[in-house]
C-alpha cells in the first residue's frame, strides 16, 4: 500500500469480506452480501480508495457509518444498498458538512466492506481504519462515542427511502435506544450515519489499519486453501491469534430480542478438548467462552469461530447444529481496555457483573 491510499479491487473483495468476517466476531452482518453489493459497483466502474489517516488534514470532514439491525434479519431480508447513502445525505443536509471520506463503525462483518461500498456511490476515499476492531451489537460501542463523538445528529434509513435524523440527543445511550427504535419498526435492519468527526479526533480515537488487517486475514485463508495449507494454522499465526476450542456444534439457542440475535452456542470438544464442553454466549456477536464452565474469554476481547477445516467464519446467524468448529481468541485493541472503555463494551456493559475483564483478558 503507498503512502496515499490502495484502489481496491475485485480480487481483494473475498479476502476483505473473509477478513471482516473473522473480525466480526460472530456478528457485523453477512459480509458475503455486502461483497456481492461492492463487486457489482466495481463491475460497473466505480473506483474505491483506502487511504491512511496522514492522507487528510485535520480539517477534513470524516462521517462513519454502518447498518444497524440484527444480523438474522439481514439474511432474510436482503438491504437495497443505498441506506447508508441516504443516511449520510441527510446529515450533510442537516450539518452544512460535506464528507471528504467515510470510515467504517466497525471492520467486523458486512459493515467492514459497507463503507467500501458507499463510497462507491458517493465517489469518496475510505480510511484504513474503524471504531471497534471487531463488531459490537449497540451504537454506543464504539470508540468515537466512547472519547467523545458528538451523539447527534445521526441518521438511519430503510430499503424503502425512509430516513429518520436524531437531533438533538442528550446522550449516546439515548441514540442507541432511539435508532434501535426505529430500527425495529424499520423492519429490524436499516443504514445509520453518525455525527461528522474530524481528521484531528479521528487520529486520536480510530483503530487505524483494520482494513489492512482484514485483507492480511482474508488473503491468508484464501491462499492456504490454494496451497492446501493447513487453514486454522495459517490463520493463527497470520491472525496472530489463540486457539481456545475445537469440536462440534451440539444445539444453538437463539432468538430476536429487543432488535438482538441472542441465545448460546453449545460445543462438545474433540482433538486436545475431547471430553470437554463450550458454551458461547451471543448478542449478535460472541460475547463470553466458557469451557467447562470455567470462563476463558470474554468481550471486549475477540472470540471469534471458524470452520475447523476451511477456516471459514462463522458467523451467529449461520451457526448451526453439527458444524465442526475452532473458537480462537484475539486481544481488543488497547482503546477498547481502558477503564473508560470497559464501561461501555466490558462484560459488565452486556450484563455478566460477575465477570472481571482483567481476570480473563487475552
Amino acid at each position: 500500500m503507498s503512502e496515499w491510499g490502495y484502489v481496491i479491487g475485485e480480487e481483494d473483495l473475498l479476502p476483505l469480506s473473509l477478513g471482516c468476517a473473522v473480525l466480526g466476531t460472530g456478528g457485523g452482518g453477512n459480509p458475503y452480501l455486502g461483497m456481492l453489493r461492492t463487486r457489482e459497483l466495481i463491475r460497473a466502474g466505480a473506483q474505491v480508495r483506502i487511504i491512511p489517516f496522514d492522507a487528510l488534514d485535520d480539517t477534513a470532514t470524516v462521517y462513519a457509518l454502518g447498518s444497524i439491525g440484527a444480523p438474522v434479519v439481514g439474511v432474510e431480508k436482503i438491504k437495497r444498498g443505498d441506506e447508508c447513502l441516504h443516511a449520510l445525505r441527510a446529515l450533510e443536509r442537516t450539518t452544512g458538512r460535506r464528507a471528504d471520506a467515510l470510515i467504517s463503525e466497525e471492520i467486523g462483518g458486512s459493515n467492514g466492506i459497507e463503507p467500501i461500498a458507499i463510497a462507491a456511490q458517493a465517489g469518496l476515499p475510505v480510511l484504513d481504519g474503524d471504531g471497534m476492531g471487531r463488531a459490537f451489537p449497540e451504537v454506543q460501542m464504539t470508540t468515537f462515542f466512547i472519547y467523545g463523538q458528538a451523539c447527534s445528529p445521526a441518521a438511519v434509513a430503510d430499503d424503502k427511502g425512509n430516513v429518520v435524523t436524531f437531533d438533538p440527543v442528550d446522550t449516546m445511550y439515548r441514540l442507541e435506544a432511539l435508532a434501535r427504535a426505529v430500527t425495529v419498526q424499520m423492519g429490524g435492519s436499516a443504514g445509520m450515519c453518525t455525527a461528522p468527526m474530524g481528521m484531528d479526533f479521528i487520529r486520536r480515537a480510530a483503530l487505524p489499519g483494520t482494513v489492512t488487517q482484514a485483507l492480511r486475514i482474508g488473503r491468508a485463508i484464501v491462499d492456504a486453501r490454494a496451497t492446501r495449507a493447513d487453514v486454522l494454522e495459517r490463520l493463527l499465526v497470520v491472525a496472530d491469534a489463540t486457539l481456545l476450542f475445537t469440536g462440534r456444534v451440539t444445539a444453538v439457542v437463539r432468538e430476536m430480542k429487543g432488535g438482538f440475535s441472542v441465545g448460546m452456542v453449545m460445543i462438545a470438544g474433540n482433538g486436545a478438548y475431547a471430553g470437554c464442553t463450550a458454551r458461547i454466549a451471543i448478542q449478535n456477536e460472541n460475547l463470553v467462552l466458557w469451557v467447562d464452565d470455567a470462563v476463558t474469554a470474554c468481550v471486549p476481547d475477540l472470540i471469534m469461530m471458524v470452520e475447523h477445516e476451511t477456516g471459514e467464519p462463522i458467523t451467529t446467524e449461520l451457526v448451526k447444529y453439527g458444524l465442526p468448529v475452532a473458537v480462537i481468541g484475539l486481544p481488543a485493541h488497547d482503546l477498547l481496555r481502558t477503564a473508560q472503555a470497559l464501561d461501555v463494551v466490558g462484560p459488565q456493559a452486556f450484563g455478566y457483573a460477575e465477570i472481571d475483564y482483567d481476570t480473563h483478558r487475552l
